[in-house]
């Protein structure tokens, strides 16, 4: 068998080459996985905002800051969205602390993410108080609510239903009206991370 090898392969390394190609094989199905979700995301968020900020961070209301992963300027004001890209089942209440959620592959539980949606809601409304400032926490399409779903929780098509706008005319109109806070709210804020501030 040695001798089919490449000169200076010896056999004992065959299967930590096998299992590396593997590993970078999966590694290479997770990015493009995650490639698609982004840019299915960006096109969502492109059909219902007319401007949009990503990775910012702003003053908390109580002291120090907090971060904002999506900001959104729509034509009913300012939505903050809290993506979870989860597969499976997902158990989760208004009154639960942790969600849970189930799938073929694991199971595995979060802290309810609707407080820290109201705290991000707070600090936004802080600054921009003259206009109105929504938030939503965006499941992903591999999630399904079987026992209801939560207040605030909303899918891709929920999102759209509520957000898109079929007189982009009249939705623009309005969008300038809340400019100037949307400016403003861009002078509070900060990159998250460095050269993370993207403005689209």
């Amino acid at each position: 068998m040695s001798e089919t090898l490449p000169a200076g392969l010896a056999p004992g390394y065959l299967l930590p080459l096998i299992l590396a190609a593997l590993l970078l094989a999966w590694l290479l199905v997770v990015y493009r996985r995650r490639q698609k979700g982004a840019r299915s995301l960006a096109k969502l968020f492109s059909s219902i905002a007319f401007d949009r900020i990503e990775n910012l961070v702003v003053p908390n209301v109580d002291e120090g800051e907090i971060q904002i992963d999506h900001l959104l300027l729509t034509a009913q004001g300012l939505l903050i969205v809290d993506v979870k890209d989860v597969t499976g089942t997902v158990f989760g209440g208004d009154k639960m602390q942790d969600w849970t959620v189930i799938s073929s592959e694991r199971r595995f539980t979060f802290s309810n993410p609707q407080p820290a949606l109201f705290d991000r809601i707070a600090a936004v409304r802080e600054i921009v108080r003259q206009v109105p400032v929504a938030g939503r926490i965006l499941f992903t399409d591999g999630a399904e609510f079987t026992k209801g779903v939560p207040s605030l929780v909303c899918k891709a098509s929920d999102l759209l239903a509520e957000f898109q706008e079929a007189d982009k005319a009249a939705a623009r109109a309005r969008v300038e009206a809340f400019r100037p806070q949307w400016e403003l709210l861009r002078g509070h804020a900060a990159p998250a991370r460095p050269g993370g501030l993207v403005r689209t």
